[in-house]
């Protein structure tokens, strides 16, 4: 009898990782698994004992250090370096274990600052970044670049096939509330949600609310994430090149800031008036990827950014019922 597939997953219990494991959970794997206190992923020889140990089929690289505006302004050594010792220490060390696939999980603000719309994989390395998130968007382009020269160099050799996604901007079951680190999305669903609670008259959000984003549900990257692990090589190579070798993941259509928070505080059920403060940041104009080639290779998202809104909330409304009056 056949062993089961065994597939490590850096980064389970984050917000894209956890999505992956309820993915794969009942698919027939086995599924390898460590907290932040058994493993350190910014300690060389930790990781590097752990994949040789394990020697895991396939490694999903979620694990990273992640934040919004704020977060990425005010701690970026943070940043630049904890997502660039997680992602070597992952991908060398599953290179040297012997793992032949591996998949790295991006952003999409690896692009520049003032990239034409909706933007392809070919614009990488094109122009300057969007300075508050610079030192986390050239981690994650070296770790596309790791991917890619290990490709380049081992890929006939050692007949491996590591592989990176560009997600736009995720949201969903588990992402992160705090009121300062977090994203835009579960950043508002709190304060809109605080303030229902309190009764606030209003609610203030950060710029103009004219700047454009596009979402994307996270058991949609999941499953795109899943997706491309699992195509066919052959198709792999015909929609990449071996020095542009990530793929956009992303929804296929953007909203501007005001539009969405109009959007959330009626999912949240907040009737008050919202404030734009003009003396904040409003980070990119616009961010929309060209997901033109995972869609070629198969792959479309199925579930609409209300509804993913609607399921988001739930399970933050849920996990805050302390909270009600």
């Amino acid at each position: 009898m056949k062993s089961p597939k065994r597939i490590y997953i850096a980064g389970h219990n984050g917000m894209v990782g956890s999505a992956i494991k309820r993915k794969l959970i009942n698919s027939g794997v086995e599924l390898i698994l460590r907290d932040r206190n058994e493993l350190d992923l910014t300690n060389q020889k930790e990781v590097e004992t752990f994949l040789r140990k394990e020697t895991p089929d396939e490694v999903y690289l979620a694990a990273a250090k992640v934040g919004g505006i704020h977060s990425n302004n005010s701690y970026p050594a943070d940043f630049i370096y904890q997502n660039l010792m997680i992602q070597t220490n992952i991908i060398n060390g599953s290179f040297l274990a012997g793992v032949k696939k591996l998949l790295f999980l991006g952003s999409s603000c690896i692009y520049p600052k003032l990239s034409s719309q909706p933007m392809k994989e070919e614009l990488l390395l094109s122009g300057y970044l969007e300075s508050t998130n610079e030192p986390y968007a050239i981690a994650k382009i070296a770790g596309i670049k790791l991917c890619e020269s290990y490709n380049r160099q081992y890929g006939e050799s050692h007949k491996i096939d590591y592989r990176s996604v560009m997600p736009t901007n995720l949201f969903g079951i588990g992402d992160n509330y705090h009121p300062e680190n977090s994203h835009v999305i579960p950043g508002l669903i709190q304060r809109f949600y605080r303030a229902k609670i309190s009764k606030d008259p209003f609610v203030s959000v950060w710029g103009t609310g004219s700047v454009s984003r596009e979402f994307l549900y996270v058991d949609d990257m999941a499953d795109a994430s899943i997706f491309v692990m699992n195509l066919d090589h052959k198709i792999y190579k015909e929609h990449t090149d071996p020095m542009v070798g990530h793929v956009n993941v992303g929804f296929g259509s953007d909203v501007t800031i005001k539009d969405l928070a109009k959007l959330v505080s009626n999912v949240v059920g907040y009737d008050g008036e919202i404030v734009f403060d003009t003396s904040k940041p409003d980070g990119t104009p616009k961010k929309l990827l060209d997901s033109s080639k995972i869609k070629l290779m198969g792959w479309n998202p199925s579930i609409s950014l209300e509804d993913g809104l609607k399921l988001t909330y739930q399970d933050y409304e849920n996990n805050n019922k302390s909270l009600r009056s």
